[in-house]
């Protein structure tokens, strides 16, 4: 459990744990009403920096800090580098900028500009500006190495800034670990970030399928073994609960709530289960030797399974389809959320096809509080030293995603 969080240090977070993922301190398609309904909601939220890049001036007079700003005074705010939804252009850094991209475009910040910034927002936690543009393919050891050169520079200067900022004193700055697939150049990054005063680490780099996977874990191992187990360990672009497992059993702490979001974007219900008790009525397994998902709709579409960022996981089914017009059951049997409690496959199914907005804030509910149930399961596994009954039974389900998708 991370403890003592926040300017009054009076919050907890439990650890394995996600953000909340927000547009602008916004739950996507949610208002905050709505987002009240979903259970197990994350204590922090996390608020992309390059869409409130241009709230600058409206922040210096404001003077209370983006989380009171967006309606959010008793969430701690994490502001990350860089919107996890969108795709950053490659090859717009250099040694004295990073490129930021908004609504408006590109936006190169240094230091000083990032950190003034910062310190109108007055986040709780926010990322250190960072050269993490080694993620489009494999890249040589000489532009992994002027990653780290780079992030390492622009480190020392935002530490040197902050201590200037007598708004930024109770900040948490997280130092990022960069290299790129270069193994002596995550080590060098995490043994020298480790050394500065910094609140906890990200690391940098994993998201996408550019990185083969054993490769991606044995450089997450590696690095997060250099780390100190005080401080928290995050990590960017990492959702699909097979991969969460993954890295959660080589010591990464908290991760982020975007999948869900994606999820919701293409027309889906995250349905698979995260249940490692044994139960005679749900999770039996079939003579195949998979689990009995029918409660969840989940052997409706191993068939129909995508491979790569934008298709489908074996985590999903997708509420377009024809089949669920006739369907009144809920999106998963047994789930609490109010999507599942008041409507039907058939109702989000016509929601979907008429383009009304509210399958997607009925979606975002489901998904949120599904996403969220997961990781509670996780913590209790660990408690009770049961992860490995539910990593098998998630894995389990992640074997019918494509062969040929090379993700952790």
């Amino acid at each position: 459990m991370l403890t003592n969080l926040g300017k009054k240090g009076i919050q907890n977070m439990d650890i394995p744990g996600c953000l909340l993922y927000t547009k602008m301190g916004s739950a996507p398609h949610l208002t905050h009403d709505t987002l009240e309904t979903v259970k197990n909601v994350p204590v922090i939220a996390q608020l992309p920096f390059p869409a409130l890049v241009e709230l600058q001036e409206v922040m210096e007079e404001y003077k209370e800090g983006i989380g009171k700003f967006v309606g959010m005074p008793d969430s701690l705010v994490y502001c990350s580098l860089h919107d996890p939804a969108v795709i950053s252009p490659p090859g717009y850094n250099n040694n004295k900028t990073v490129s930021i991209w908004g609504s408006g475009g590109r936006m190169e910040m240094m230091p000083a500009k990032f950190m003034t910034i910062q310190r109108a927002l007055q986040p709780d936690w926010f990322q250190c500006l960072s050269d993490g543009d080694t993620v489009a393919g494999e890249v040589s050891k000489k532009r992994a190495k002027k990653s780290v050169d780079r992030s390492l520079s622009f480190l020392d200067e935002c530490l040197q800034l902050q201590e200037e900022f007598p708004e930024l004193q109770k900040s948490v700055m997280i130092g990022v670990i960069e290299g790129g697939d270069v193994l002596e150049e995550r080590l060098r990054s995490a043994k020298e970030t480790a050394k500065r005063p910094v609140g906890g680490f990200l690391l940098d780099g994993f998201q996408g399928n550019a990185m083969a996977k054993d490769t991606k874990l044995e450089l997450l191992s590696s690095t997060v073994a250099e780390l100190p187990e005080d401080k928290p360990r995050l990590i960017h672009g990492i959702g699909r609960p097979d991969e969460v497992l993954e890295l959660i059993e080589r010591g990464v702490d908290v991760f982020e709530s975007c999948f869900p979001y994606q999820v919701t974007e293409r027309g889906c219900a995250l349905s698979f289960s995260y249940s490692y008790h044994p139960d005679p009525d749900g999770d039996v397994l079939e003579e195949n030797g998979e689990p009995d998902m029918e409660g969840s709709k989940d052997k409706k579409t191993k068939t129909e399974i995508l491979s790569g960022d934008e298709g489908m996981t074996a985590f999903e089914i997708c509420l377009k389809e024809k089949r669920y017009q006739d369907d009144f059951g809920p999106l998963v049997s047994g789930c609490s959320c109010y999507c599942c409690q008041n409507h039907s496959c058939a109702y989000v199914h016509h929601l979907l096809m008429t383009n009304e907005l509210l399958a997607g804030v009925l979606l975002m509910m489901h998904n949120f509080q599904h996403y969220f149930a997961f990781f509670h399961s996780v913590r209790d596994a660990l408690k009770e030293d049961r992860l490995d009954k539910l990593k098998e039974i998630i894995c389990r389900q992640a074997v019918q995603a494509s062969p040929n998708t090379q993700r952790v």
